[in-house]
């Protein structure tokens, strides 16, 4: 029900209207504040007819996009603000090679906080297991995290996220033995191959299209 009454409301709208939604999470962005203002208070009076109300932390309208840190400088309002949204922290910054906006994408940080305490249980309760069957669980964790994180421009956090994951099995290698003892170098050479190499598997959008059409005429 959402999804037509929003259909609705963006048909009448006079600016442009993007809306990203999964499961209870949803992002709508507008051209004109006036219309975003609008939308917001309609949607509460639908939840209102529901007996639903929106999440009070989680709903807020932010100046955002490309003309944004432009708009919040002469308003004296600083830097534009920035969104969690599926996992990634959204900002507003500008292609290294181009220059031009664009929206960019890190992992949200307490999540991967989150995420290392439960690796740090986990290779404690695997503390006296082989290298090899610890290093076989690990590739294929982070195969699972690359899979979702590794999107353009999350790079940085994920060579942080690796290399955390390192020293917490360093970590928990040290503590079979009060006299055991690892050098960080002998360790990285030991066990690198578990290691997957740390590669984007989800470019831009504009350059998935390009990928899948380059080649191709377009249809007419």
């Amino acid at each position: 029900m959402y999804d037509l009454w929003t259909h609705r409301w963006r048909r009448k709208a006079t600016g442009d209207v993007i809306v990203i939604r999964y499961a209870d999470d949803t992002i709508v962005g507008f051209q004109h504040e006036h219309e975003a203002k609008a939308f917001l208070q309609d949607l509460r009076e639908r939840m209102r007819q529901f007996e639903l109300a929106l999440h009070p932390a989680k709903t807020r309208l932010i100046r955002f996009g490309r003309h944004a840190a432009k708009q919040r400088e002469e308003l004296g309002e600083g830097k534009p603000e920035t969104f969690d949204f599926l996992g990634f922290t959204h900002f507003c910054t500008r292609s290294r090679k181009w220059g031009s906006f664009v929206i960019g994408r890190k992992t949200i940080k307490k999540r991967m906080l989150k995420q290392l305490q439960a690796v740090k249980m986990e290779l404690r309760r695997r503390m006296h297991d082989p290298i090899a069957k610890t290093g076989a669980w690990l590739n294929q964790m982070l195969k699972g995290y690359l899979n979702y994180y590794a999107v353009s421009g999350n790079s940085p956090s994920l060579w942080w996220y690796f290399n955390e994951v390192r020293w917490r099995w360093l970590k928990s290698l040290k503590r079979r033995s009060q006299r055991a003892f690892m050098s960080w170098e002998k360790f990285t050479s030991t066990t690198d191959r578990f290691f997957p190499s740390i590669r984007i598997l989800h470019p831009l959008p504009c350059h998935r299209f390009d990928a899948r059409t380059r080649g191709r005429s377009p249809v007419r």
